[in-house]
């Protein structure tokens, strides 16, 4: 069993996986998916696309007649990363197609492997299939090739990630998702139902709720009406999180901005019956007032802490995690330190920081007075210090407690599960190491937590 390490990249999504054979003679094409959630999906549209076009997915490069690198572009180092995921993909396999947000700079990608098929942008699917079929012509045989009704996973079946939109019209001057990926759309309510229902029929037990600005979704269709189940629901997270919730399944809400409507949220969270687990994930990025203008982020750190507090009284179980940046330019030591007090006062359950980069293109490359990188090694040491210390002492009075638990993997020498206080991968996990012989991935089962680490909790099935 493996615990998740703090300084874990908290935008990162899982590790693609894939459990199907090829049959003989089939046309293969292998995938390499970075980045965020969000990435992690284009890339099971894509498959699935393919897979119904009677290709096979190899896990591999050497199994594989093409391989598709799909890129994150977020950071610099990122960017590095992504280079060099194709030029290992060059040198293994030979015959690459990239696509996602790195792809928006071809030159870039080309500069540096101009040996690759073919290079598309992010959510270019069509032309991604356009580059598959030169590569690789389509071989299907009808009677065998059948698609699941709910396509190609890449995630474990008892989880699935759920994108409800595309964009953002956030212009933080630090971030360039917007000029790679557009303006806020969003997906229609019933299509985001259906799909929800489909997913769980097929026995996802938790849908993550993705997006760039999840609170932000049906902002641009102005709430429209959707048919669903004899009535109407509106393209609003309100509504849309209260009808997921009744489907059975878990349901997570990554990436919410904290609007005044999120409020409405919590209520539901508060029920266990409705399904909504009591976890938000807000990007703060900062506390300090002057640099989230310098971020161009709204500047209301100190109406936040009061806004927790009343989420807080009405579901006292919620669980808040939130991602920052130290050192950003013209960060001073006094800034700093008023984000350590803030950490302090919201107790946040979980944490995850990155140490500020310049992107090619982002507005703030021009601030003046960047930190240098030792400044920004030493605030981040510091700031993970403080969030381990608060997450340690969360952890601990949970000890004693009965909590139900999702089973993610089970080996020799134990069960590792998660709370509804633990998204996959970024956040912590439970573990059991008696008594688990009989459960499953899938699994729900009650447990009473025996012992808290800085990050994880130990505990022993009730059930």
């Amino acid at each position: 069993m493996s615990q998740n390490p703090p300084n874990l990249r908290p935008d990162l999504a899982p590790k693609a996986t894939f459990s199907e054979a090829p049959r003989p003679g089939q046309p293969t094409i292998g995938m390499v998916s970075l980045g965020c959630p969000k990435a992690l999906v284009d890339s099971e549209r894509i498959l699935t696309r393919l897979r119904a076009e009677g290709y096979a997915i190899s896990p591999d490069y050497k199994g594989a007649d093409a391989v598709i690198v799909n890129t994150c572009g977020f950071l610099d180092s990122a960017k590095a990363e992504s280079l060099e995921a194709i030029g290992e993909a060059l040198q293994e396999n030979g015959r690459v197609i990239v696509t996602g947000c790195l792809g928006a700079e071809p030159e870039y990608i080309t500069g540096a492997h101009p040996k690759v098929l073919a290079v598309t942008g992010p959510h270019q699917y069509e032309a991604v299939l356009d580059a598959v079929h030169g590569a690789v012509p389509p071989a299907p045989d009808p009677f065998i090739d059948l698609l699941p009704a709910t396509g190609v996973s890449l995630t474990p079946r008892h989880y699935s990630y759920l994108k409800i939109s595309e964009g953002c019209n956030h212009k933080c001057k630090f971030c360039i998702i917007p000029d790679m990926r557009g303006r806020l759309v969003s997906r229609p309510a019933h299509a985001v139902l259906r799909e929800a229902e489909k997913l769980v029929e097929a026995g996802v037990r938790e849908l993550l709720v993705i997006s760039q600005d999840t609170s932000a979704y049906g902002l641009d269709r102005k709430h429209d009406l959707s048919p669903w189940k004899g009535g109407e629901v509106r393209a609003h997270i309100t509504d849309l999180a209260r009808e997921m919730g009744k489907l059975g399944a878990w349901v997570r809400l990554h990436y919410v901005y904290p609007y005044p409507h999120v409020r409405d949220l919590i209520p539901l969270m508060a029920d266990p019956a409705n399904g909504l687990l009591p976890y938000l994930d807000i990007p703060f990025q900062h506390a300090h007032p002057d640099v989230l203008r310098r971020m161009a982020r709204p500047a209301a750190a100190a109406r936040t802490l009061d806004e927790i507090a009343a989420w807080r009284a009405i579901c006292p179980d919620l669980t808040l995690r939130s991602t920052f940046i130290v050192g950003y330019p013209g960060e001073t030591e006094a800034e700093f330190q008023t984000l350590l007090d803030w950490l302090d006062e919201a107790q946040l359950d979980r944490v995850g920081c990155f140490q500020y980069e310049n992107v090619a293109g982002a507005r703030s490359n021009d601030l003046p007075d960047h930190v240098p990188a030792e400044v920004k090694q030493d605030r981040w040491d510091r700031f993970m210090e403080k969030a381990q210390a608060i997450s340690e002492a969360r952890l601990a009075a949970k000890v004693g407690r009965t909590l139900q638990v999702i089973v993610d993997e089970v080996d020799a020498e134990g069960a590792t599960c998660r709370t509804m206080a633990d998204a996959p991968e970024i956040d912590g996990n439970l573990f059991i190491d008696s008594g688990f012989d009989t459960l499953k991935p899938g699994d729900l089962v009650r447990v009473q937590v025996d012992e808290a680490g800085e990050y994880d909790l130990w505990g022993h099935l009730l059930d």
